[in-house]
C-alpha cells in the first residue's frame, strides 16, 4: 500500500477512518505494518473529520486497492507551466477551481488552502509593503500543484531579504522591487496553526517536479492561465462553467483523454476498478473496448441501414443511399449496408457495382442469404450484358459462377445452356472455314504464280520505255552539237545546200505529178467493162491494198 496517500487520507478523516480500516483489513499484511506510523498521524491530526460514514466505510473496504502502488503505471510526468503565448497550445482545458462555481463559504476555502498547501508548492502574489528585512506579498493564487484562486482570502506571506538572490550590481536586493510588482515565488514554510506563509525566491525552495520554472516578477501577461479566466469569469455572471469548458482549445483536443490518463500515471491498455472482479488480468477479448466499440458500431450503423431500408420503400433512393453510406462509414464491413447499397445499385443499373458489394458482404458473412441470392441474379444480368457485346466467354463465366452460388437457379441454367449452344456452334463455323481454307492451297498458288508473272512482265516494259527515252534524248542532243558546229561554216556551203535543196523540191514535184498520171490511168482501165482481172472478183481489193503499201513506201523513200 502507499504509505504516503494512506497518511493523506488518515489525516483528512481522522480515528474514524482508521478504526474502520482496522477492522477491514486485518488480514492484510501490508496494512499491518504501516499501523505503527498511521498512529502517529490520527494523534496530530487536527481533528476536522470530512465526509461521512458510507465514504469511510468505502475507503476502508476498498483501501487495498485504492492506496496499491500498481495503480500508477506509467512513468511520472514533469509539471509544465503554462504561459499566456501556449495558451492556444494548451493540451487540456484548464479551467478556474471549482469552488468559483460554487457557493464554499469564506472560512471552509480558508481552512481547505491552510490544509492542501505544502512546502514546495508555487505561489503568485502581489507585493503590497517593502521593509528592510523583505516584502509582503497578498497571494492571487497558487501556480503549480494545485489550482487555487485565492485572491479574495486576502492571505499574506513574508518572503525574508536572505530568500531574494542577488540581481545585477545592486548592493540591496530590495532595491530591484517596487510595491505593486506580481511575484512568483516557492512556499517556504507553513504554520498551520497560527496561518502564517512564508514564500522564497530561491530555486531550491520548490518541488523537483517544478525545478525548471524561473522564480521572481513575472508580467501581468505571464500570470496562470486559470487565474485570467477566473477574472474574467468573476467579472461577468454569464459566464458559465459550461461556456468556459467549450471555449478552451484543449477541451478540443482528439488526444486529451490519452493525455490525462498519462499525466495521471494510469495506463489505458490495463486499467485499474474498483470492482475485485475485475482486478484479473485474464480478461476475454470480447471485453476489452476494442470489441465493446466494434458492437456499437454495428448497433448504431444497423440502425442507418433501416432508416436507409425505410427511404428506400418510399422512393426516396438518394436519401437511402446516404444512409447506406453513413453506416458504412462507422462500421466498413457491415453485412446489411453493403447488402442494401448493392441493391439499390442494382436497381438503379450499377451492375458492378452491386456486384462488388455483394462479393464483399459474402466475404464477411459467407452464408448469408440475401447476399447469395441478389449477387447470383446480377451475375445473370451482367452475363447477358456482355452477350450483347459479343463477350460470350466472360458470360459464361458469370453464368457458372452464379450456378455455383445458387444451382437451382433456372434463369442461370437457361442463360448457360443457350450460349454454350452458340459458343459450339461459332466453333464449328470456324472450323469449317479453315478446312475450305486449307483445301484450296493449289489455286491460290497459281493465281499468286500468274500475278507475278505479269508484275515481272509489266516491270520489264517500264525497263525498255526509260532505254528508249533515254536514247531518243542522246540523240537529240547530238543533233543540237551538230547544227551548232554547221552555223559555224562559211557562207559558201549554206549556198551549196539551198541548191540541194531546190533540186530534191523540183525530184519530188516530178514524182508527185507521175504518180497522178499513173493513179488516173489505172483508174480509167478498171472502170472500162467487159475487162477480166486476175484473181477473180477479190483481185481488185488485193490490188488495191498493193498499190496503197507501194505508195506508201514510195512516199517514205522520197521523204528519207
Amino acid at each position: 500500500m502507499d504509505r504516503d496517500l494512506l497518511k493523506q487520507c488518515l489525516a483528512c478523516h481522522g480515528d474514524s477512518l482508521f478504526n474502520k480500516l482496522r477492522c477491514e483489513q486485518t488480514e492484510n499484511p501490508d496494512f499491518q505494518t504501516l499501523v505503527p506510523e498511521l498512529c502517529k498521524v490520527t494523534s496530530e491530526s487536527t481533528g476536522l473529520e470530512h465526509g461521512g460514514p458510507l465514504v469511510e466505510q468505502f475507503i476502508a473496504r476498498k483501501a487495498d486497492i485504492l492506496f496499491c502502488p500498481t495503480w500508477k503505471t506509467t512513468t511520472p510526468q514533469e509539471e509544465e507551466h503554462e504561459e499566456e503565448d501556449e495558451e492556444a497550445a494548451e493540451p487540456y482545458a484548464l479551467m478556474p477551481p471549482l469552488e468559483l462555481f460554487m457557493e464554499v463559504s469564506y472560512d471552509e476555502r480558508r481552512s481547505m488552502l491552510y490544509r492542501d498547501l505544502e512546502r514546495g508548492d508555487m505561489v503568485v502574489g502581489r507585493i503590497n509593503n517593502i521593509r528592510e528585512y523583505g516584502f509582503f506579498l497578498t497571494l492571487l493564487c497558487m501556480a503549480g500543484g494545485l489550482r487555487r484562486d485565492i485572491e479574495d482570502l486576502e492571505l499574506s506571506a513574508l518572503c525574508h531579504i536572505r530568500e531574494i538572490p542577488s540581481t545585477g550590481n545592486h548592493d540591496d536586493p530590495l532595491s530591484y522591487y517596487q510595491v505593486g510588482d506580481f511575484i512568483r515565488a516557492g512556499v517556504k514554510d507553513i504554520d498551520r496553526y497560527q496561518e502564517k506563509i512564508t514564500v522564497s525566491l530561491q530555486p531550491a525552495s520548490l518541488s523537483p517536479s517544478l525545478g525548471h520554472i524561473k522564480l521572481g516578477v513575472v508580467t501581468k501577461e505571464e500570470l496562470p492561465v486559470h487565474y485570467r479566466r477566473s477574472v474574467r469569469a468573476a467579472s461577468d455572471c454569464s459566464e458559465t462553467y459550461e461556456c468556459i469548458l467549450m471555449s478552451c482549445h484543449g477541451y478540443h483536443n482528439p488526444s486529451v483523454v490519452d493525455y490525462l490518463l498519462e499525466k495521471v500515471r494510469i495506463s489505458d491498455t490495463h486499467p485499474p476498478s474498483m470492482m475485485r472482479g475485475l482486478q484479473s488480468k485474464l480478461f476475454q477479448p470480447e471485453d476489452f473496448a476494442s470489441a465493446i466499440r466494434k458492437k456499437q458500431s454495428a448497433s448504431w450503423a444497423l440502425k442507418c441501414v433501416r432508416a436507409g431500408v425505410d427511404h428506400f420503400k418510399h422512393g426516396r433512393h438518394v436519401e437511402a443511399m446516404n444512409e447506406y453510406n453513413k453506416a458504412l462509414d462507422i462500421d466498413t464491413n457491415n453485412v446489411e449496408a453493403l447488402v442494401a447499397r448493392g441493391a439499390l445499385y442494382a436497381n438503379k443499373g450499377g451492375i458492378v457495382k452491386a456486384i462488388t458489394d455483394f462479393e464483399q458482404a459474402l466475404e464477411s458473412c459467407p452464408d448469408h442469404r440475401n447476399a447469395k441470392k441478389y449477387l447470383c441474379q446480377t451475375l445473370v444480368e451482367r452475363g447477358k450484358q456482355l452477350e450483347e457485346q459479343e463477350k460470350l466467354v466472360t458470360a459464361e463465366g458469370l453464368y457458372r459462377r452464379a450456378l455455383s452460388l445458387d444451382d437451382s437457379n433456372p434463369e442461370a441454367q437457361e442463360a448457360l445452356h443457350k450460349i454454350t449452344d452458340t459458343i459450339q456452334k461459332s466453333i464449328r463455323l470456324r472450323e469449317e472455314a479453315l478446312a475450305k481454307e486449307q483445301a484450296k492451297p493449289t489455286s491460290s498458288k497459281t493465281s499468286a504464280d500468274k500475278l507475278r508473272k505479269i508484275l515481272k512482265e509489266e516491270k520489264r516494259m517500264k525497263k525498255k520505255r526509260k532505254r528508249s527515252a533515254s536514247s531518243s534524248s542522246s540523240l537529240s542532243s547530238t543533233s543540237s552539237r551538230n547544227s551548232s558546229a554547221s552555223s559555224s561554216t562559211s557562207s559558201s556551203r549554206r549556198r551549196s545546200k539551198k541548191k540541194k535543196k531546190k533540186q530534191r523540191r523540183r525530184s519530188e514535184r516530178g514524182s508527185k505529178r507521175h504518180r497522178r498520171v499513173s493513179s488516173s490511168r489505172r483508174s480509167e482501165e478498171e472502170g472500162r467493162p467487159g475487162v477480166w482481172r486476175a484473181g477473180g472478183g477479190g483481185g481488185g481489193r488485193g490490188e488495191d491494198c498493193r498499190r496503197k503499201d507501194l505508195s506508201a513506201l514510195f512516199f517514205v523513200g522520197c521523204l528519207g
